[in-house]
């Protein structure tokens, strides 16, 4: 008689049924991970905006506050910065205002000679992150979860 050796397979379908349910219970854990992570991403990117925005108002007061993130940043090997190429933010972030992004977040920026306002809103809603952001030169971080925020939104 010929002793078999190796597994049944009820026992590979019971390993199997075992990891399936591992997966079940892990993998949302992740994703709220994934969205938590990119949520605080997208704020640290708001505070960014704000110090540069103030940065570059102090910096070129005749300018006021920069018309464009792309004006806050730019070619900084070398070069002197001036109103056009601030050197204040990175280039990812100003880069940022057309899916995909910067950590699942898109980015819009609008300046004037005394204002400004910045909205982080979610890549892919739901996915990428659930919380819409906006921030404006009293360096307040709002947010809301069903639409873009504004100014009259619940400060973080």
């Amino acid at each position: 008689m010929s002793k078999q050796e190796g597994f049944s397979l009820i026992e590979l379908l019971i390993v199997v049924a075992i990891i399936l349910i591992i997966a079940a219970i892990a993998i949302p854990n992740l994703l709220r991970a994934r969205i938590s992570a990119n949520e605080s991403a997208a704020v640290g990117n708001l505070r960014a905006v704000n110090t540069a925005a103030v940065t570059y108002a102090t910096a070129y007061p005749s300018v006021g506050f920069a018309t464009t993130l792309v004006r806050m940043a730019g070619n900084c090997n070398g070069v002197i910065p001036t109103s056009n190429n601030a050197c204040l933010i990175d280039n990812g972030l100003a880069a940022a205002t057309v899916a995909p992004g910067k950590s699942g977040y898109i980015f819009t920026y609008v300046g004037a000679i005394a204002t400004y306002v910045t909205n982080a809103d979610p890549a892919s809603p739901g996915q990428s992150g659930v919380k819409h952001f906006f921030t404006s030169e009293d360096g307040v971080i709002r947010f809301n979860l069903n639409a873009a925020a504004t100014l009259a939104d619940t400060a973080i």
